[in-house]
């Protein structure tokens, strides 16, 4: 099998470096010139790829590729790789499987109440309406010939390198309390397993959520990270007075719990990490947020 990945970002580089050896070759995109020096190992030939430039390359490896990853977000009048590159998928005849990277929030609010892939998405932002049409736009390549689309709804992504035990040691954790507030998480090596279990899938493509078992208060993590590292958690402070970013309070506008029932009955798979807390552990263990 061969391997493209528009966006060779967190997601895309935890995916290449657990499962990359199942590709004969590895292809795919950065946004700066700059950033292909970090592939100099030659496992991934990367190439530029912005909505306004990119190199000419990419069509000839996408064309022989078998495996499609995506994970650039949409623009806010259309989505970049679709804009340039759609018409190019659909007229390939060859058998690909599409892999796009979507996320949880056109779900919109909830107030706190379950969802599932059987939900009507309500995106209440801009972005998330964005994300849907996206979405809609990548599941109707399905309808050509040799084409399976799968759209993982990620929930909020942690990992090596991107938790609340680094926060804490960096300074940046706070303890927001906005009453009956919840929200749902995903463990980064979770979601290369999804994606293995997709590409290996016999059946139809289709909309699967990647969440984990236990959608929390976001304050009940800092709380359990410090205990883990033996340290005073931040103080509490209500969400209408905290110093926090106009983009991180708009999160806590929308409240939902996310089901992830159906990538463990399509899959047969069982997350690693079913919860913040083992996941925090796992990362503790290995050295995440120590001097």
């Amino acid at each position: 099998m061969k391997l493209f990945a528009f966006g060779l970002g967190y997601c895309a580089r935890h995916y290449i470096a657990g499962s990359g050896t199942s590709f004969e070759s590895i292809a795919g995109t950065v946004r700066q010139a700059s950033k292909i020096q970090e592939f100099a190992d030659g496992k991934v030939d990367a190439f530029v790829f912005t909505s306004e430039k990119g190199d000419t390359e990419i069509a000839a490896r996408l064309a022989e590729s078998d495996v499609v990853l995506v994970s650039i977000p949409p623009g806010p009048t259309s989505d970049p790789v679709l804009a340039k590159f759609g018409r190019r998928l659909s007229s390939l005849r060859r058998r690909q499987t599409i892999i796009y990277l979507s996320t949880i929030g056109v779900y919109g609010d909830r107030g706190g109440e379950w969802v599932d892939e059987t939900t009507a998405p309500l995106p209440a932002t801009e972005r998330s309406l964005t994300r849907l049409r996206a979405e809609k736009a990548w599941l109707a390549l399905a309808n050509d010939r040799g084409k399976k689309v799968y759209v993982l709804r990620l929930a909020g992504i942690y990992g090596p390198g991107r938790n609340m035990l680094l926060n804490l040691k960096e300074g940046t954790a706070k303890r927001i309390i906005k009453r009956g507030q919840v929200f749902n998480r995903i463990h980064v090596e979770d979601i290369r397993r999804v994606i293995d279990a997709a590409i290996a899938h016999e059946g139809p493509g289709g909309i699967f959520n990647l969440s984990d078992d236990a959608p929390s208060p976001p304050q009940d993590v800092v709380t359990y990270a410090a205990k883990l590292m033996g340290v005073e958690p931040p103080p509490e402070s209500d969400l209408q007075t905290a110093e926090v970013s106009p983009l991180a309070r708009s999160f806590y506008d929308e409240n939902r719990r996310v089901s992830n029932r159906k990538i463990k009955d399509v899959f047969g798979l069982r997350l690693t990490y079913t919860t913040y807390r083992a996941g925090l552990e796992a990362l503790w263990q290995a050295g995440e947020g120590r001097d």
